[in-house]
């Protein structure tokens, strides 16, 4: 996922937290932020040690959903941040089981996406 596109420091990630709303499903909770200026859509992902104990296992979730992001990228609404932590749940998706909740997630939070803007593999 290219820098322009990540949430990098304290200050955002708290921003998003404390003003932004958040939606969940069984496997991922969405925090979303709307900002008044125009910009790219910007990213965090978060997966805790009481997700998964082990490092692989974290890296595997966080690496599932930035390649399901970076496939969304274009279809997600500008001046949007966007925190996704990951849940116990999540641990044992595939890609395609990934990329089918977190779709489920950002229409439950109302980000206009459409399955038919679905991008081609």
């Amino acid at each position: 996922m290219k820098r322009t596109y990540r949430l990098r420091n304290r200050r955002d990630f708290a921003s998003v937290f404390k003003y932004g709303k958040s939606t969940a499903n069984r496997y991922f909770v969405l925090y979303v932020l709307n900002k008044r200026e125009e910009g790219s859509v910007r990213i965090g992902i978060s997966v805790s040690k009481k997700v998964a104990k082990r490092a692989v296992d974290r890296n595997r979730v966080k690496r599932l959903v930035k390649e399901v992001v970076r496939q969304w990228i274009g279809q997600l609404p500008d001046g949007v941040d966007l925190i996704i932590i990951a849940r116990k749940a999540a641990v044992g998706l595939n890609y395609r089981q990934t990329e089918q909740q977190l779709v489920h997630v950002f229409k439950k939070a109302r980000l206009d996406v459409r399955d038919s803007d679905a991008p081609k593999r």
